[in-house]
């Protein structure tokens, strides 16, 4: 950088100062591209998901019916169930032809652990069909 000046009669040590303006220079080119590319960071896709009120199904004859209540205690078509009884009826569902759909209706406050958990062993237990029973929206008038 600049150890001297042009004019050596003037001064005859070396120059203290530090010459800052290549590095202001690039600072600035740095906040314009920053400037720039900002918004395409922070750019969201906006959707308008569809509305839709969805007829009741027909309950099927070969459907379970798992009810969770809020304090997650466990239910097999309005039977109260410990976990060990559970897996031992997903498992013997699993093997039934055709295979039942679980319905699970799980109360609004129950931690979703107890859901997932519902749900992996059901998957584990070899049931594929899975629906969730809700409340349909009551439209505001």
């Amino acid at each position: 950088m600049a150890f001297g000046s042009f004019n050596h009669h003037r001064q005859q040590g070396p120059m203290a100062d530090i010459n800052v303006t290549p590095m202001v220079d690039v600072m600035l080119v740095l906040l314009v591209i920053f400037i720039i590319s900002a918004p395409m960071f922070t750019q969201a896709v906006k959707l308008e998901l569809p509305k839709a009120q969805a007829q009741a199904s027909a309950q099927q004859a070969n459907t379970i019916t798992l009810a969770i209540d809020a304090k997650g205690k466990t239910f097999w078509n309005n039977e109260a169930l410990d976990a060990p009884t559970l897996e031992a009826r997903l498992v013997a569902a699993s093997k039934l032809d055709p295979q039942p759909e679980l319905q699970l209706r799980a109360d609004k406050d129950t931690r979703y652990e107890v859901v997932a958990q519902l749900m992996a062993a059901a998957q584990g237990s070899g049931l594929s069909k899975l629906g969730f029973v809700t409340d349909p929206q009551k439209e505001k008038k």
